[in-house]
Order: C-alpha cells, then sequence, then structure tokens
C-alpha cells in the first residue's frame, strides 16, 4: 500500500504551459520530486514501456491508474490540463468540501456558539 503524497500545488500558468497530457503527466511527477524513473513506474505498477506511451500519447491512460498517480503525486496536474485543454478556467474551479472537511468546520462552529455562549454566560454573571 502505498502513502498518498503531500500535495504540491501547481499554478494555472504551469498547467497550461504543457502542451500535452503527456507533459502534464511529467510535470505532475516532476512537481512531486520525482525524477521519470523506476521508483514512480514502480508506486504505479506500471513498466517503463507502458509510461513512456503515456507521455508520448500513444497510448491512453486508464482512470484507476491516473488517480493513482495524481495521489502519489500529490497534485492534478493532468486532471487540471484536460479542463484546461476544454476550455474551463482553472481560477475559478475548485475542490468541494470533503467529509472530514465538513465535520472539521462544523465542530469549529459548534466550538465557537458554545464559546459564545460561555462568555455571554460570564458577563451576565458579573
Amino acid at each position: 500500500m502505498h502513502q498518498v503524497a503531500i500535495p504540491s500545488a501547481l499554478t494555472p500558468e504551469e498547467i497550461g504551459r504543457e502542451k500535452t497530457l503527456g507533459g502534464a503527466i511529467e510535470l505532475c511527477a516532476k512537481a512531486a520530486g520525482f525524477a521519470l524513473d523506476k521508483e514512480l513506474q514502480h508506486e504505479l505498477e506500471v513498466d517503463k514501456a507502458q509510461f513512456s506511451r503515456w507521455l508520448s500519447g500513444s497510448e491512453g491512460i486508464m482512470w484507476p491508474k491516473l488517480r493513482k498517480l495524481m495521489d502519489t503525486c500529490g497534485n492534478d496536474a493532468p486532471l487540471l490540463w484536460m479542463l484546461h485543454a476544454s476550455g474551463y478556467d482553472l481560477y475559478s474551479l475548485r475542490k468541494k468540501e470533503t467529509e472530514t472537511e465538513k465535520e472539521n468546520r462544523e465542530l469549529r462552529e459548534e466550538v465557537g456558539a458554545l464559546r459564545r455562549a460561555l462568555a455571554g454566560a460570564m458577563a451576565s454573571a458579573k
């Protein structure tokens, strides 16, 4: 089992400079500190030839492998490149809230409300 990489931020300009999906895959790997070498290929469970075909565009990449690449590298460069290539504005895109983020937000709101109630009770008691 592999560990998901620490997210690495890429700007829309960096993504927009790539001319091909293969270039976006290379950017994805390089942003994570991977050379296009055996380590990344091993993580993705692909051989050098298949990885090379993905980069050249002579073979498509299936979604599970693309998702694994992005999770391993900690960025969504290939997905964002496809959106950019399809005419989407990368500046207006945002990820939706995950269940964990939602739970954290709700707990922060609850803690804030409790603190306000406690502060009000403390002020009334004085």
